[in-house]
């Protein structure tokens, strides 16, 4: 069965009807109004959204929003297990997931700050990056290992260490960027 499936039901299965009522007047100006009276239950608006092409098994961002914006955060944690269920066929290869993951650990000890401006070079959604910011507000070193948890779910198979690498150099973090190659040549990754 699949799982994005699973998970739309599961989240429409703990929508009160007032909840209903608001996802429906956020979602007008995409479905109509006439469109929206019709739906008396959240799959119905979840399968309008999909044939819509709002919302689908590798775009979560429009559900994650429309959730937030009703003060479901609860149901936010149904999105983050299915998204956390990656298939071994989703990741890159052993060799090139070593190579991520050992670099991962010398850009989580030197990142510092400038995670968000680092975030943005990899390509991750602000409204991701300001999740991570509300999931852990008062921990760097988690909102950086959390910034890499969405890295490696956007990726997938075609994570790479060099787009890593290539994003601490735009942002011109020289020098983390020289260490994670010399800890990758150190471990014999290179």
């Amino acid at each position: 069965m699949d799982r994005f499936k699973v998970m739309l039901l599961e989240i429409s299965d703990k929508i009160s009807p007032e909840q209903l009522d608001k996802l429906k007047f956020l979602c007008v100006g995409i479905i109509g109004k006439k469109k929206s009276a019709e739906f008396t239950s959240g799959i119905q608006l979840f399968d309008c959204l999909i044939e819509r092409a709002e919302i689908g098994p590798h775009n979560t961002d429009f559900l994650r929003k429309l959730l937030s914006d009703i003060g479901q955060h609860v149901l936010l944690e149904k999105i983050e297990r299915y998204e956390g269920q990656a298939s071994s066929s989703e990741l890159p290869d052993e060799t090139e997931l070593e190579k991520i993951n050992c670099a991962i650990e010398v850009i989580v000890e030197h990142l510092g700050r400038k995670w968000l401006q680092y975030g943005r070079k990899l390509g991750i959604s602000e409204f991701k990056l300001e999740g991570i910011q509300e999931k852990h507000p008062r921990n760097l070193e988690e909102q950086v290992r959390e910034l890499f948890k969405e890295w490696k779910k956007s990726r997938k198979v075609d994570a790479r260490v060099d787009e890593l690498i290539r994003a601490l150099r735009a942002c011109d973090l020289n020098y983390t960027a020289d260490l994670v190659e010399r800890k990758l040549q150190s471990a014999n990754l290179s």
